[in-house]
């Protein structure tokens, strides 16, 4: 069954709920990816239903999504990280409680891609272990030059991207 559209929220909170009551399930979810790769932009449209207008580094900032799924109430705390390298210190304190780790690459630039294998899958096993969920998420497509090369369906299949 599909999510339903999620409410925003800005407090944040990582508990796990009693199951037996009608309380929230509480998921954090940590996006990283190259700077300017999109994740702001989809965490705004996907928490907010609004796509930001202007582009700004983003150092740190969290949403939460409140969805419901199989009638389940849902709330999904999203973090959005800084993709610039100068904050590459602050990055992995982001992490800690973690359910999912999203890796953003923008679709229009291969070199954001080439760094998921380069650069953020390493930080993520090194960081959170080998066992944490990791969704690879394709930004920007409507920028996509079709001329490019670029095929993210082939990258994923060579890298052999699996879940231990």
């Amino acid at each position: 069954m599909s999510p339903s559209s999620p409410t925003q929220n800005r407090s944040s909170t990582n508990q796990s709920p009693n199951p037996n009551n009608n309380q929230p399930i509480r998921r954090k979810l940590v996006i990283i990816g190259d700077g300017a790769c999109g994740k702001t932009s989809l965490l705004s449209v996907f928490a907010m239903g609004e796509f930001p207008e202007d582009y700004e580094p983003t150092i740190f900032e969290n949403y939460v999504a409140e969805i419901r799924l199989d009638s389940k109430p849902i709330q999904l705390a999203l973090w959005d990280t800084a993709g610039q390298e100068e904050y590459e210190r602050l990055r992995p304190l982001s992490y800690s409680k973690s359910h999912v780790i999203l890796i953003a690459f923008a679709i229009d630039t291969p070199d954001s891609l080439e760094n998921v294998t380069v650069k953020w899958i390493e930080e993520v096993r090194s960081i959170c272990g080998p066992t944490i969920p990791v969704i690879l998420v394709g930004c920007k497509k409507d920028l996509r030059d079709a001329d490019a090369g670029m095929n993210p369906s082939l990258f994923v299949q060579r890298q052999e991207f699996k879940h231990p």
